[in-house]
C-alpha cells in the first residue's frame, strides 16, 4: 500500500460505531469473530477463528499484515485504507484501525476495527444501544466525556481500573474517579481533542490508579472527538489498554543495557561490587548493599567460611548505595567486616544458593547484620526499611557472596522484581568473577605453575579425536609439545600441535604462552597463515622483552624462537580443510578406505627466526578421514634417524590401524616410540565428520533493504522445519534483521545468508566488505548503532571472520532440541 491509502485512511476519520471488530493473536491468527465481520466478508465464525488475517486481505495488503502486526507488539497502532476479500471472492474496500489490546485471559492481543468504504455503505446510527452491541466483552477500556469531561458512558472493561461500576462514574470527572491519578495531564488532552478535534492516539500514562494503589502501572490511552451532525462537539471517546507488561520490560531491559555498560569496567572486585550497588539504585531499590566472602576479594576460591559452631557469619561489606542520606543510618563502611546471624535470610540465602523475597519485613524485627559503628542494633521500623530481596552472587555453580536490596517507599518487591534482581546479580557475577580470578592471577604473577594439556578434549561434532602425550621429563611430566582442540564459529574446529625448544619446567613455561596465545588468537578466528604470522611476533618479541636473545641458541631457558606450529581448520559444512606450518611436519591423511598420504604442505620458518611469509593450503577431505597431527619426536626413531624413514614408520603404523581412534592413537606411539623417548612426542588424530545437508541452510540475497523481510521470513519457516521453538524463532529473526541489514547498508557486493543447526544454531551473513564491525553503545539520541549491540545480548557468541570475498558475521545461540 501506498502511502497515500494510510494518510487517507487518517483524514477520513474512523466511525467507532459502524466499525465491524475483530480479536487477532499476536501472531496475526484470528481468536475472535464477530456477527458485524460475517455480515462485512461473509465468513461465518467457525471459517474464520483460527486463520490468519492476512489471508482475508487482496495480497498486496496481506504482505504488510506482518509489520503492522511488528508494530503492535512494540505498542504503536496504525489507520489506514486495505482491500478485504469477500468469502465469495470479490474485494472490499475497508478503513482499518489495528491497535494492541489484551484478551479476556490477559494475553497479549491486536485489536481489528473494519469500517466499509463507499457510497453503499450501510451506516448505523451512534445509539446507545449499538454502542453497547460493538464493546460487549470487549477487553479495552472504553468511555466517553462530555464537553464539559464529565462520563455519560463507559464499558464493563474499564472497571478493571477502579473507580466502580459505569454508572456509579456518571456526571464525575477523572479526578474524582481516579484520586491518586494526574487528571490534569489527561484531561489537558481531552480539551485538545474537543478544541482541534485532532485524535490523541498512544499517550502512555504512567502512574498509579486505584486498582493498584501500591505498585506503578503504564497505560495507552487514546482520545477522540465525537461530533454531531453539524460537526459540533459532544464529547471525547477515549481507550484505555493496560501496558504495564511492556513498561515493565522496557524498564528492565533498560536497567540490564545500564549494567552491561557500567559493571565490569575494571578487573578490581571492590569497583565491580560498587558498580552493581550504583547500578541497582534508584532503578529497582532505594537501599542495596553487595557483601563478599574474605576468599573472593582475596583472589583465592570462593570458600564459605565453616558455620558449625559460630553465631554469625563474617563477610566483607565490598559496596553499598542509598536513595536516601539516613539509609541507613547502621551502615558499614566499604571494606569493613559485616556479619550476619546463622539464623537469619542472608546466611540461609548463602549456604543454599537460592534467593529469597518477603514483601514486608516485621517492622519491630532486629536487622540481621551486626557491626554497626555505634554498636547499636536497629529495628526495620527504625531504619524506615519495608520490602526486601536476598540475591546470592553466584559464578560457575559457586555463590561468591550477597546482594540485599531494600525499598523504603516504592511498591513491596514482586516476583518480577526478583526476577530483574536475579538477572541482574547473574551479569554482575561473571565480572566479579573475572575480577577474582584476575586478582589471583596478579598476586600470583611470577609463580609458574605446572602447565597442562587438555586433560579432555571438547565436545564438538566436526571431528572424533584422540590424542596421545609421551614427555621426554617422566620426572615432572613436562615438556615444550602439546596439542589442542579448539571449536570455532559455524561448527568448524581447529586442530593444533607444536613444540617449543628444550625439556620441563622451562619448556612448558614457553608452551603454556603458546598454547594460550593460539586459543587467544583462534577466538577472533584468524585464517591459518595469519595465527602463524602472530605467533612470530609474540615468539620475537617475548626473546627481546625476556632480553635472552644474546647468546642464546633458542634451545632453552623458556624461549619459544625456534618453536614448530603447524594450525588446521576444518570445516564440516563442506569438507574443506585449510592448515598452515611453521617448521613442523606436515599432517598424514588416512583416507576412508585405509590408504595413507602426506599434505604437501610449504614448510615455513620456526617461530621467532625470521624468513618468507607463512603458507596456507586447502585441501578437501572425505567424510571418515582421519587427520594425522604429530611433533617431529614421533619421526625421530627411523631407521636411520632420517624423516623420510620415520614417515615410512608412520605410514606403516597408519596403515594398520583399528577403527577405534583411542587405541589406535596409543598403539602408534608404543609402535614407533619408546617407553623413555629423547623428545617429547605428542600426536593427535582427528576423524573427520560431515554436516548433513538438512542441517544446512544458505540463501544469496541481493543488496536491496526491501529483501531483510523476506529474509526474516525464509529464516523463520526453515526453523519451523526444523521444528525449533517459538524463543529460538524469535531470536533468530532478531539476528538475521540485524546482520542482513548492516551487510546490506554499510557493506557491498554479494550478500548470503546461512543457518547451521548442530549443537547450537548459528546464523552467519556474508557480505563483500573488508572492514570489521565495531560494536559501541549508542546514546539515548543517536538514531542507529544499536544493531551489534542487540545481537550482542541475543547471541551467546558471536564474532566476525574474513573470507577471500569479504567477512563473515555470525552470531551463535544455544539449542535445547538435538539436531536430527
Amino acid at each position: 500500500m501506498g502511502r497515500h491509502k494510510e494518510q487517507g485512511g487518517a483524514r477520513q476519520g474512523f466511525d467507532v460505531a459502524d466499525a465491524a471488530p475483530l480479536l487477532l493473536d499476536p501472531h496475526g491468527l484470528v481468536s475472535g469473530w464477530t456477527a458485524h465481520a460475517e455480515r462485512l466478508l461473509g465468513h461465518a465464525a467457525a471459517e474464520a477463528v483460527g486463520r490468519k488475517f492476512a489471508d482475508l486481505l487482496e495480497a498486496g495488503d496481506a504482505e504488510r499484515m506482518e509489520d503492522l502486526l511488528h508494530r503492535c507488539r512494540a505498542g504503536g497502532d496504525w489507520t489506514g485504507l486495505m482491500t478485504a476479500l469477500h468469502r465469495d471472492g470479490h474485494p472490499v474496500p475497508v478503513s482499518v484501525r489495528v491497535a494492541p489490546a489484551t484478551a479476556p485471559q490477559g494475553r497479549p492481543a491486536v485489536l481489528v476495527l473494519l469500517s466499509e468504504l463507499g457510497d453503499g455503505a450501510r451506516g448505523w446510527d451512534m445509539s446507545r444501544g449499538v454502542l453497547e452491541q460493538i464493546v460487549v466483552g470487549n477487553p479495552i477500556g472504553i468511555a466517553i466525556v462530555d464537553p464539559e469531561l464529565r462520563y455519560v458512558w463507559s464499558n464493563a472493561a474499564l472497571e478493571r481500573w477502579g473507580g466502580g461500576p459505569g454508572r456509579s462514574r456518571l456526571g464525575l470527572r477523572v479526578a474524582a474517579v481516579q484520586p491518586g491519578m494526574d487528571s490534569e495531564a489527561v484531561e489537558e488532552r481531552m480539551r485538545h481533542v474537543l478544541e482541534t478535534g485532532e485524535q490523541v492516539v498512544g499517550y502512555e500514562y504512567v502512574g498509579r490508579v486505584r486498582s493498584a494503589p501500591l505498585r506503578e502501572t503504564a497505560h495507552m490511552l487514546s482520545f477522540t472527538r465525537i461530533e454531531d451532525d453539524r460537526g459540533d462537539p459532544m464529547g471525547v471517546y477515549y481507550t484505555v489498554v493496560d501496558v504495564t507488561d511492556r513498561h515493565r520490560a522496557r524498564q528492565r531491559l533498560a536497567l540490564l543495557d545500564r549494567a552491561g555498560q557500567y559493571i565490569g569496567r575494571t578487573l578490581d572486585v571492590m569497583t565491580t561490587a560498587q558498580e552493581l550497588a550504583d547500578v541497582a539504585v534508584p532503578g529497582l531499590a532505594d537501599f542495596v548493599t553487595v557483601d563478599l566472602l574474605e576468599t573472593v576479594l582475596r583472589g583465592a576460591e570462593p570458600v564459605p567460611e565453616p558455620l558449625a559452631g559460630s553465631e554469625r557469619v563474617p563477610l566483607r561489606r565490598a559496596g553499598h548505595r542509598s536513595l536516601y542520606e539516613d539509609l541507613p543510618r547502621t551502615a558499614v563502611d566499604s571494606g569493613a567486616v559485616v556479619s550476619y546471624l546463622t539464623d537469619s535470610p542472608p546466611v540461609w540465602c548463602l549456604t543454599t544458593g537460592e534467593s529469597w523475597r518477603q514483601e514486608q519485613l516485621d517492622p519491630l524485627a532486629v536487622e540481621w547484620a551486626a557491626g554497626a559503628p555505634d554498636g547499636r542494633e536497629s529495628t526495620f521500623l527504625e531504619l524506615g526499611l519495608q520490602s526486601v530481596m536476598i540475591v546470592p552472587i553466584r559464578a560457575r555453580g559457586v555463590t561468591l557472596g550477597l546482594t540485599t536490596f531494600f525499598r523504603r517507599r516504592q511498591s513491596p518487591f514482586d516476583p518480577d522484581d526478583l526476577h530483574l534482581a536475579e538477572d541482574l546479580v547473574s551479569r554482575a557475577a561473571v565480572c566479579v568473577d573475572n575480577a577474582r580470578r584476575y586478582t589471583r592471577e596478579r598476586d600470583a604473577a611470577l609463580v609458574l605453575q605446572r602447565s597442562l594439556l587438555p586433560r579432555r578434549l571438547p565436545d564438538q561434532d566436526a571431528v572424533e579425536v584422540a590424542a596421545c602425550y609421551r614427555p621426554a621429563d617422566e620426572l615432572t611430566g613436562l615438556g615444550g609439545d602439546w596439542y589442542d582442540v579448539i571449536p570455532l564459529a559455524a561448527a568448524r574446529v581447529a586442530l593444533v600441535v607444536g613444540e617449543v625448544p628444550g625439556h620441563g619446567i622451562d619448556a612448558a613455561a614457553a608452551m603454556g604462552r603458546l598454547r594460550t596465545a593460539v586459543r587467544t588468537l583462534a577466538a577472533i578466528d584468524l585464517p591459518p597463515e595469519e595465527v602463524l604470522a602472530h605467533l612470530d611476533d609474540l615468539a620475537s618479541r617475548s626473546a627481546r622483552d625476556d632480553g635472552d636473545g644474546e647468546g642464546d641458541d633458542g634451545g632453552g631457558g623458556g624461549s619459544s624462537v625456534g618453536s614448530a606450529c603447524v594450525y588446521v581448520v576444518y570445516d564440516p559444512a563442506d569438507g574443506r580443510c585449510t592448515m598452515a606450518a611453521a617448521g613442523h611436519p606436515a599432517p598424514a591423511v588416512v583416507a576412508p578406505d585405509g590408504t595413507v598420504g602426506f599434505v604437501d604442505l610449504p614448510q615455513g620458518p620456526p617461530l621467532g627466526v625470521g624468513g618468507p611469509p607463512f603458507e596456507a593450503v586447502e585441501v578437501s577431505l572425505a567424510e571418515g578421514s582421519t587427520l594425522v597431527l604429530h611433533t617431529d619426536g614421533l619421526l625421530a626413531y627411523g631407521g636411520d634417524g632420517a624423516e623420510e624413514s620415520g614417515r615410512e614408520q608412520l605410514r606403516r603404523a597408519l596403515e594398520g590401524m583399528a577403527r577405534e581412534l583411542g587405541p589406535s592413537c596409543q598403539a602408534v606411539v608404543d609402535a614407533l616410540v619408546p617407553a623413555r623417548p629423547e623428545d617429547d612426542v605428542a600426536l593427535l588424530m582427528a576423524r573427520t565428520r560431515r554436516l548433513a545437508s538438512e542441517q544446512i541452510a544458505a540463501w544469496e540475497l541481493s543488496p536491496d533493504p526491501a529483501v531483510v523481510a523476506d529474509a526474516r521470513r525464509t529464516a523463520q519457516d526453515q526453523l519451523s522445519r526444523w521444528g525449533l521453538d517459538e524463543e529460538v524463532k524469535f531470536t533468530t529473526e532478531l539476528l538475521v534483521s540485524e546482520l542482513v541489514t548492516n551487510a546490506i547498508r554499510h557493506a557491498s557486493g554479494r550478500v548470503r545468508l546461512r543457518l547451521i543447526r548442530e549443537r547450537t544454531l548459528v546464523c552467519e551473513v556474508l557480505d563483500g566488505g573488508a572492514s570489521a564491525p565495531h560494536l559501541r553503545h549508542p546514546r539515548a539520541m543517536d538514531e542507529g548503532g544499536r544493531g551489534l549491540l542487540l545481537v550482542s545480548q541475543l547471541a551467546e557468541r558471536w564474532g566476525t571472520r574474513f573470507v577471500p570475498d569479504g567477512k563473515i558475521i555470525w552470531a551463535e545461540q544455544p539449542l535445547t532440541t538435538p539436531p536430527e
